[in-house]
């Protein structure tokens, strides 16, 4: 029997997958919480590089993990029948965790910044990450107008949907991009001067590229999810879509 690319690459029911992928997004929290308390000192709020520790967490628990699973929401099976608000109150509040983790995980970085006398906003990795929480705070303000504020024109939905879903996967791709290069950038600044190298790979290095890999696999699973046809809604035009 010939089967179809799409079910030979995708034969595993939603929820065993979505129970992988949390068990998955849990290993990266992990991952990143253990690299800043074993290497990098813990965590503190006084300005020293502790403080600095709360961002990388912050923003992988909410910009990756969180994000991941506000963007799957509408692909669980009991979201397909009966009303959708529920969804989308569901949705929309981990979204908006996803965001307040990870406007926590600014506040941090800027505060080390300052006390250390540290410029900010010079790196690649800053601009992209910052540009990726903006985009963030603009799609959440503009689906909650549309789709939860009772008074948002059905044709104003029909017409922002589209953008909302691309917006979507767009936001988590910068975000992979965000967490990878920040990865890396930290890597580059922390293993010099008295530690060993980041090009004689030492162990620090290792878990931290790994931890990187993780979160490369997280979002590429989570942006296959939302691209498999047979795991959307199938009503996603049904009249509750539009009340």
């Amino acid at each position: 029997r010939r089967h179809h690319p799409d079910t030979v690459m995708w034969d595993l029911p939603f929820l065993p997958f979505c129970a992988l992928l949390g068990i998955l997004g849990f290993v990266c929290v992990a991952f990143v919480s253990a690299w800043c308390q074993y290497w990098r000192g813990g965590f503190a709020l006084d300005g020293s590089t502790r403080t600095f520790n709360w961002h990388p967490v912050l923003m992988v628990t909410g910009m990756m993990v969180l994000y991941g699973a506000a963007a799957l929401v509408y692909r669980l099976p009991p979201a397909w029948t009966g009303p959708k608000l529920p969804w989308k109150l569901l949705h929309g509040a981990l979204a908006l965790a996803a965001f307040t983790l990870a406007v926590l995980g600014l506040a941090a970085v800027f505060h080390f910044h300052n006390v250390q006398g540290t410029p900010n906003m010079y790196s690649l990795h800053s601009w992209l990450g910052l540009a990726t929480v903006l985009l963030f705070s603009c799609q959440w303000l503009a689906g909650f107008s549309a789709f939860l504020l009772p008074w948002a024109p059905a044709w104003l939905r029909a017409l922002y949907k589209p953008l909302h879903v691309f917006f979507g996967s767009t936001i988590l791709m910068l975000s992979m991009a965000s967490c990878l290069s920040g990865i890396n950038e930290k890597l580059f600044f922390s293993l010099k001067n008295g530690t060993t190298e980041y090009k004689l790979l030492p162990p620090e290095a290792v878990f931290a590229n790994t931890l990187g890999l993780l979160i490369l696999l997280f979002g590429v699973l989570v942006l296959g999810a939302l691209a498999r046809p047979s795991w959307k809604r199938p009503d996603a035009d049904s009249p509750d879509t539009r009340q």
